[in-house]
């Protein structure tokens, strides 16, 4: 072994060029498998009630006989009230809420003897305005003090854009349910917005009164929030399953514990399937398993709102949203026993939910990996970043390699011709010692300044598509496109020319840039996997070529060929590139893709914008320019 080392230092090449690329390589391949092996029943455990005092299914649920009579009396009602609506030419009411609908539930909740208040709003994102007004009523809690509360919440549209009918039925009937029982401890909160993007985001920053200008503030409030259950059942046949919903923004998750409840609920004591992540047919197998690991990473690392309980995640309040699936013979009823048999656990709670899991990823109703399992995989993909840097650090500064200082492509005859003409242009290049010392003096203002400058560059794009109107987001981004394949050649062209100064830049400077951009790239993604997982693991995957992209040298033909097919490959890896690409695959305009951005972005707080623009984008024009320089 001290025989291995000692050839290790003697050789270089080997230490600082292959062996850092076989470590790279290394913990991208251990990465990836490490990720497909979760589904394996090694790597993940069944789940389990951490808080005992939630009790799930322990309690007899009577909302049943003669609370249906009431669901069909109010449901009639408002269906009479949307007949009116649309004979009277009110455009579209089954997308959106009108005054006379929000007064109608107003009413309703008033005469089952709740405190009802209405909320207006208006946000505006990206050149389109979405105003409305949100519904509420309070039950006080007959054995508690206002200190605490539960949250129902039954959108006029669900995230689908789907008329909610039965879903504001049913929770119509629950409110008047709920107030005829004195065992509550905590108030309940009833919420009926006209959507499940605003609506819900406006009244829950008002309620902790974080709200813009264009948000009224709350005339009713309660206590601390300790959950909240999202109710959509815009169908009128009797359904087969509950999908449960839980993804918020920015992939907050919620506690594991009111997940597993609901499952145990539905499933132990209403005989009611769960399912999640869209899996109607899931059979336990691998492929299945891993499918919905995917699916569920993908919607955590794009960030946005998967319905009205997503607005309650950043607020560290955890919230699900039900959704009655399939063909089957479960009815209203069993939906609203379901719900009260929640309501019931959440109302044991002696303290915020905080004993389980935040960080989980599930791959079945009753399996689920932990954050100490599948952190890793995304570790090794950022740490290959890392190795890269610290190699490529070490090369300049400690390897006495001639070429480093030597000026590069054309420049070198350019210089020689200098020379003649003015004896002390040679001074002005960073040279290393040649003599056999292994030190070398680092060249640091121009990398520096090059890759902060890059990073900087960044926030244009995360502006502009911010910014601008959706009309304009697909003419943007093919024009961002083309900025994409020419930046980068300006800037190596720029590089090669030494920017104008008299002094060109050299190799050292080179792999300085490569060193500090990647360095950048490996501390922003390692610090992002503890926060969301899937979004670092994602730009990780998408980033692995740059830590191989190099300075070709060699034949002029043939250093022109490569680097024009190396540029045309990570142009395919481009952030527009992508979009482009994943909007052609899932048939989503791309204007309607950047539209629900932009509202992330002004409404809900969604940060995935600010990876990909200032960490992503900048990393992949530094790789593109160390490529292009190449043909200079």
């Amino acid at each position: 072994m001290p025989a291995a080392i000692r050839n290790l230092r003697s050789d270089p090449q080997l230490l600082f060029v292959r062996l850092p690329n076989l470590l790279s390589l290394l913990c991208i391949v251990v990465g990836v498998v490490w990720l497909l092996l979760l589904p394996l029943n090694d790597y993940s455990r069944q789940t389990y009630i951490s808080e005992n005092a939630l009790l799930p299914g322990q309690v007899h649920a009577y909302f049943t006989g003669s609370e249906q009579n009431i669901f069909r009396g109010y449901k009639k009602e408002l269906e009479g009230l949307i007949n009116e609506e649309r004979e009277d030419g009110a455009q579209n009411p089954e997308v959106e809420s009108t005054p006379a609908i929000s007064n109608k539930i107003h009413s309703i909740l008033q005469a089952a003897g709740l405190k009802v208040a209405t909320q207006k709003y208006e946000y505006t994102s990206a050149g389109i305005t979405h105003r409305g007004e949100n519904v509420y009523g309070i039950i006080h809690a007959p054995r508690g003090d206002a200190t605490e509360a539960i949250v129902l919440v039954a959108a006029w549209k669900t995230a689908d854009d789907e008329l909610n009918l039965n879903g504001v039925t049913l929770a119509l009937t629950l409110a008047r349910y709920f107030k005829r029982w004195s065992l509550w401890s905590k108030d309940i909160i009833f919420i009926f917005p006209p959507d499940s993007k605003t609506g819900t985001q406006a009244w829950i920053d008002a309620y902790h009164d974080l709200h813009p200008s264009s948000v009224q503030p709350l005339p009713l409030k309660s206590g601390a929030l300790q959950g909240a259950l999202v109710i959509e059942y815009p169908f009128d046949h009797r359904f087969k399953t509950l999908h449960i919903v839980y993804d918020g923004v920015n992939g907050q998750l919620p506690n594991l514990d009111l997940f597993n409840t609901a499952v145990a609920i539905a499933g132990g004591q209403m005989g009611i399937g769960a399912n999640l992540q869209e899996m109607w047919q899931h059979d336990d197998s691998y492929e299945a398993r891993l499918k919905t690991i995917l699916r569920g990473m993908t919607k955590q690392g794009l960030g946005y709102a998967t319905g009205a309980h997503s607005s309650f995640m950043p607020y560290h309040i955890d919230a699900i949203t039900l959704q009655p699936k399939g063909e089957g013979w479960e009815d209203e009823m069993a939906l609203g026993r379901t719900i009260e048999s929640l309501c019931r656990s959440l109302n044991n709670l002696l303290e915020h939910l905080h004993q389980s899991f935040f960080f989980y990823l599930l791959m079945q109703s009753n399996r689920f990996v932990s954050i100490g399992t599948y952190l890793p995989s995304a570790m090794l993909l950022a740490g290959n970043f890392t190795i890269m840097a610290i190699a490529l650090w070490m090369r300049t500064g400690y390897h006495s390699d001639p070429k480093l200082s030597g000026p590069t492509g054309s420049e070198s005859s350019k210089l020689k011709s200098e020379k003649s003409s003015s004896p002390g242009t040679q001074k002005d290049v960073a040279e290393t010692k040649t003599d056999g010392s292994a030190v070398a003096e680092r060249v640091l203002a121009l990398p520096l300044t090059l890759v902060s400058g890059l990073h900087l560059l960044g926030l244009v794009p995360l502006w502009i598509f911010n910014t601008i109107f959706h009309q304009y987001f697909t003419t943007v981004t093919y024009i961002f496109v083309a900025v994409d394949i020419v930046l980068p050649l300006l800037l190596a062209a720029l590089l090669s020319n030494g920017l104008g100064i008299s002094t060109p830049i050299v190799r050292q400077q080179y792999l300085l840039i490569k060193s500090f951009a990647l360095l950048l790239l490996g501390l922003s993604l390692s610090t992002l996997a503890t926060l969301n997982f899937s979004l670092a693991f994602m730009i990780g995957l998408l980033c692995t070529p740059l830590s191989f992209v190099v300075r070709l040298e060699g034949a002029a033909p043939l250093r022109y060929a490569i680097s024009s097919l190396g540029l045309v490959l990570l142009n395919i890896l481009s952030p527009p590139t992508v979009l482009i690409g994943i909007c052609w695959y899932t048939g989503v305009p791309i204007e309607t893709v950047l539209t629900q951005a932009a509202f992330g972005w002004d409404v809900w707080g969604m940060w995935t914008q600010v990876v990909v623009w200032c960490v992503w984008w900048p990393a992949w024009l530094i790789g593109c320019v160390l490529l292009g320089s190449s043909m200079f």
